[in-house]
């Protein structure tokens, strides 16, 4: 059977799911996620409303974007979004947790605080597809009132929005100048680190069109990768750079992640740790408490989510395979960019991501 991708346009991590498969050449068709695919595939199947879900050749239901990329990295033939050197996969690791992880921020800060009208309508094509405007916007705006909830559980009110806004458009200016030097993060290829950055990057701010405008204005180079990402021309094309080349262009962003994200995954990890000691238990909530953030010199707290640790795992289990010259190199760039506090970061525990459940090993 054909694959089928259960999506939606306006979803962030719908757009990561998308982008990869049609780069890899996966053939696949994608379904609306309407109310009626939600309550007979998705909900069944997953246990909670969630997109992407991929539903396999095989009939297998992957949920989770990366998941769904590794199913088909270990699948399919081909060139690889994975580095094979060190340096270049370390970054790349970390920035698809950055992407998949913190950039949520600035997208649901842009997509509710500046385009909620439009998103509404957004919401209710999916709903109602044949509905009238009218209707659509009705039902959009009720169900959008669930997403637009989170809001300030991200850590997004009036006191950390001006500083969400500096930060989030100097990484596009940084961002603006990588892209007009290069077509992907490391070359000619994209890699697991441009499909962490393409969800909230592409669904929610260059998609949505008033902060589209702001991305067009300010970074029109970073406007033209997403839509080479997007696009795709010709699927597993082009070459990472040799001799493990990470770019200068990249060291502010990473340097951007390690000052930002970097402390509140810290305090998140010891947050997990007083949660296993208190409870026992070992299927953490979505999240086990608001962990404090400071992005440009103003603190907020936004929810510390265990699922974002276990992305972080993955750069940490690399990282820790590593020895030699090979360790060096990685230990090298992470002091460039001021990351070294990874080189000592330890979970409370070993996290597990499967049949759709987040779990911590005891």
């Amino acid at each position: 059977m054909t694959a089928k991708l259960y999506a939606a346009p306006l979803s962030l991590y719908s757009g990561k799911a998308r982008a990869y498969l049609d780069w890899k050449g996966v053939d696949y068709t994608e379904v609306l996620a309407s109310p009626d695919i939600y309550r007979d595939i998705i909900v069944p199947n997953v246990g909670r409303p969630v997109i992407p879900v991929m539903e396999a050749e095989d009939g297998a239901i992957l949920q989770d974007t990366t998941l769904i990329i590794d199913h088909y990295e270990h699948l399919a033939d081909g060139s690889s979004i994975y580095p094979a050197s060190p340096r270049q996969r370390l970054a790349a690791l970390l920035l698809e947790c950055f992407g998949d992880e913190w950039l949520v921020i600035p997208a649901m800060h842009y997509r509710w605080n500046y385009n909620a009208e439009w998103v509404y309508g957004e919401f209710g094509a999916v709903a109602l597809p044949g509905g009238t405007p009218e209707e659509q916007y009705a039902i959009g705006k009720e169900r959008g009132a669930t997403f637009r909830g989170f809001v300030p559980v991200l850590g997004i009110n009036a006191a950390t929005i001006p500083a969400i806004e500096a930060s989030y458009e100097q990484l596009l200016r940084d961002l603006d100048v990588q892209f007009s030097a290069h077509n992907f993060l490391f070359g000619s290829r994209p890699s697991i680190g441009d499909f962490g950055l393409i969800g909230p990057l592409y669904a929610h701010l260059y998609r949505d069109p008033a902060s589209g405008e702001i991305m067009e204005r300010i970074a029109p180079a970073v406007a033209r990768w997403v839509e080479r990402m997007v696009k795709v021309k010709t699927p597993q094309s082009g070459d990472f750079l040799s001799d493990d080349t990470v770019p200068e262009t990249l060291l502010p962003v990473l340097s951007r992640m390690m000052s930002e994200q970097l402390p509140y995954l810290q305090r998140t990890s010891a947050m997990l740790g007083e949660w296993m000691e208190q409870t026992g238990g070992d299927e953490p909530p979505r999240a086990v408490g608001m962990a404090p953030f400071t992005i440009e010199g103003v603190t907020g707290e936004r929810i510390a989510t265990p699922f974002s640790l276990w992305m972080l795992q993955r750069a940490l289990d690399y990282l820790a395979s590593l020895d030699g010259a090979d360790r060096s190199a990685c230990e090298d760039l992470l002091a460039s960019v001021g990351g070294e506090a990874l080189l000592s970061f330890t979970l409370p525990a070993r996290l597990t991501f499967a049949d759709h459940i987040l779990r911590v090993e005891r």
